[in-house]
C-alpha cells in the first residue's frame, strides 16, 4: 500500500541551527503514531513543516501521492490535513458554537454540521458559552472540533493534553482514538504524557536535536537504550 504521508530528508534551519535535520519516514493510512522527544528536539518545528506554517529548506512532504512541500497552510487544510496546537488556537471573544461555525466557513462546509461536531467532542451542552468560561480541557475539545470541521484525513495534534488534569488527558486521547476510527483518519501526535503515548500509539517516532533517532512499536521504544539515555530515562520507562 502507498503511504498516506511520505517525508523525505526534511530539513529546517534557523541561522546555524538545524531545528529539523534530514528527517525521513512514511506513515500508513488509518494509523495512530506518536512523535516524542525532549524540549527543543524539533517536534513543533516539524509539525509546522507538515502543517504549512513554515517552509522547509530541503526535503519533501508527499501527502496522498501529492507533493505539498511548498503548499501554503490553507491549501493543506483543503487537501485533508487538520491541525491543533500546543496552546489551543481558539477565538476567545466567541462562543463555542461560533468558533466551530468559523471553522466550517473557512473549510467551505455547511454550518449545519456545528452540533454534530460538538456532539463528537462532547460539548453540545456548552455551545453558547464563551471560551474564557470553559475549562482548559474543554477549550482543547473546541479546538479539536474546529480541526475536524474540514473532515481531514490526516490529523496533527501538538500536545493535545497539555495543561489538563490526568482524568481529562485520558478522556481526550480516548476521544481522538474513537474519532479516528470512525472517520478513518491517520493521526500523528506529540505528547509529554508517556501513559498516553504508550497506551494509544501503535508506533512511536523519537526526535532529539532535530534528528529522528528511533522509530518502532511502543515495546521497541521502551527497550531502546538510546531513547532511554536522551529522553525517557529508566524510571519513566518502567512506568510507561
Amino acid at each position: 500500500m502507498n503511504p498516506i504521508l511520505r517525508v523525505t530528508h526534511l530539513t529546517k534551519t534557523f541561522g546555524g541551527l538545524n531545528a529539523v535535520d534530514d528527517v525521513s519516514f512514511d506513515l500508513e493510512a488509518e494509523t495512530i503514531t506518536a512523535l516524542i522527544g525532549p524540549n527543543g528536539a524539533g517536534k513543533s518545528t516539524f509539525f509546522n513543516l507538515l502543517g504549512g506554517g513554515i517552509t522547509a529548506n530541503n526535503g519533501s512532504v508527499i501527502f496522498d501521492g501529492v507533493d505539498i512541500t511548498k503548499l501554503p497552510q490553507h491549501k493543506r487544510i483543503r487537501a485533508g490535513i487538520g491541525r491543533t496546537f500546543q496552546i489551543a488556537a481558539t477565538f476567545a471573544s466567541m462562543t463555542v458554537s461560533e468558533n466551530v461555525r468559523t471553522a466550517l466557513h473557512a473549510a467551505n462546509k455547511p454550518t449545519s454540521d456545528i452540533y454534530s461536531l460538538l456532539s463528537i467532542v462532547g460539548l453540545t451542552d456548552q455551545a453558547d458559552r464563551r471560551i474564557p468560561e470553559l475549562s482548559y480541557g474543554d477549550v482543547k475539545c473546541v479546538e479539536l472540533a474546529m480541526a475536524l470541521a474540514a473532515r481531514p484525513r490526516f490529523l496533527l495534534l501538538d500536545e493535545p493534553t497539555a495543561g489538563m488534569a490526568a482524568s481529562a488527558r485520558t478522556e481526550i486521547i480516548e476521544r481522538v482514538v474513537q474519532i479516528a476510527k470512525e472517520r478513518q483518519m491517520t493521526v500523528l501526535f506529540t505528547e509529554h504524557d508517556m501513559d498516553a503515548v504508550f497506551g494509544y500509539a501503535s508506533r512511536i517516532l523519537v526526535m532529539d536535536q532535530g534528528r529522528l533517532i528511533a522509530d518502532g512499536t511502543p515495546e521497541d521504544i521502551r527497550q531502546n537504550p538510546l531513547v532511554q539515555s536522551v529522553y525517557l530515562g529508566d524510571e519513566d520507562m518502567s512506568h510507561a
